[in-house]
């Protein structure tokens, strides 16, 4: 016979298989729906700040380089921070040109040079390479002051210092030149480079090598004391390991052939030092007697086993010194 269902108390049934994954289906939407409204307020707030965020940092990329051009009219010179900052130099820490001696061939060019650039002319990047202290540094601030010398306000050149350790923010730097009325000596003083270094691809870039290229009001000199601005043991090692040696050596290599100019300066002569002393001396009025200088300056180079012209203002120093006259310099 067929079995009767049983019978529970009312109120008091069992809960068969079935039911249960339909009280669980029917609670489940409710535990996502509830964990949703937690967190959309916080995913809410985060794209927010985000949005300010962005909106904030395409503003300033839009503001800054208009301030920087505005402030352009304080000063000559300038320091580059890679921050994007170009702080103004109101006194340049220079010698006259009339000073450098024994630099005579390497002055008129960059001058012609520079000269060039300022008339809105086409010039060439320099390369100023060779012996310490032989005046490379102090010829390009020379050589600007002495081209601003009789220019209006708005037609003189600025010069503006990179560090070598920015070198890599130079692409930024000229982007805010570029849309500038006024024209720029981009000057890096020491520049080389050693080891896994590759800013210097920076550097090509911007020179001759990159889409937009170097600014048309803008050139750049740069110091070093090799002319290939390489530590030779690098090239070397790029020779050796390599596996087209003559390629790696012919990247590096070509960073300084990026550079129109190439200036030499080489050791001076005992008579070019002895005429950097003598002219030191008459243009400051340091007055001794002409054996006695000599006799001083011969040793004070030979104490410091090198003639330059870095030496012969040292020794100009530590005379005046002693003798209590001041050296005022532009």
């Amino acid at each position: 016979m067929p079995k009767k269902p049983s019978k529970s108390p009312a109120g008091k049934g069992r809960r068969t298989p079935a039911t249960k994954p339909a009280q669980i289906a029917a609670k489940r939407p409710k535990a996502i729906s509830k964990g949703a409204s937690k967190a959309s307020p916080d995913l809410s707030q985060e794209r927010i700040v985000r949005a300010l965020e962005t909106i904030a940092a395409h503003l300033a990329a839009q503001g800054k380089p208009v301030v920087e051009r505005e402030s352009f009219k304080q000063a000559d010179a300038y320091v580059w921070h890679p921050d994007g900052r170009l702080a103004a130099v109101p006194r340049v820490s220079r010698v006259e040109l009339f000073l450098l001696k024994g630099v005579d061939r390497m002055r008129d060019i960059l001058m012609e040079n520079t000269e060039r650039f300022a008339n809105g002319l086409p010039a060439n990047n320099a390369l100023l390479w060779g012996a310490r202290g032989m005046g490379k540094s102090s010829l390009v601030k020379a050589a600007h002051a002495s081209i601003n010398a009789d220019r209006k306000p708005a037609d003189k050149l600025k010069l503006i210092e990179i560090h070598r350790e920015d070198i890599e923010s130079l692409p930024a730097l000229m982007e805010q030149l570029r849309a500038s009325s006024f024209r720029f000596i981009v000057f890096c003083d020491d520049l080389s480079f050693d080891g896994n270094d590759a800013s210097y691809k920076s550097l090509k870039a911007v020179l001759e090598g990159g889409i937009e290229g170097r600014p048309e009001n803008v050139i750049l000199y740069a110091t070093s004391n090799r002319r290939h601005l390489l530590a030779r043991e690098m090239i070397e090692n790029e020779r050796s390991t390599a596996i087209n040696p003559g390629e790696a050596v012919e990247e590096k290599v070509s960073l300084s052939d990026r550079f129109g100019l190439w200036l030499g300066f080489h050791r001076c002569s005992q008579d070019e030092y002895l005429a950097m002393v003598r002219g030191y001396c008459s243009h400051f009025g340091v007055k001794i007697d002409d054996e006695a200088l000599e006799r001083e300056a011969l040793e004070w180079s030979t104490t410091r086993g090198s003639r330059s012209g870095r030496v012969a203002w040292q020794f100009v120093q530590e005379l005046a010194g002693r003798l209590g006259v001041r050296l005022a310099t532009n």
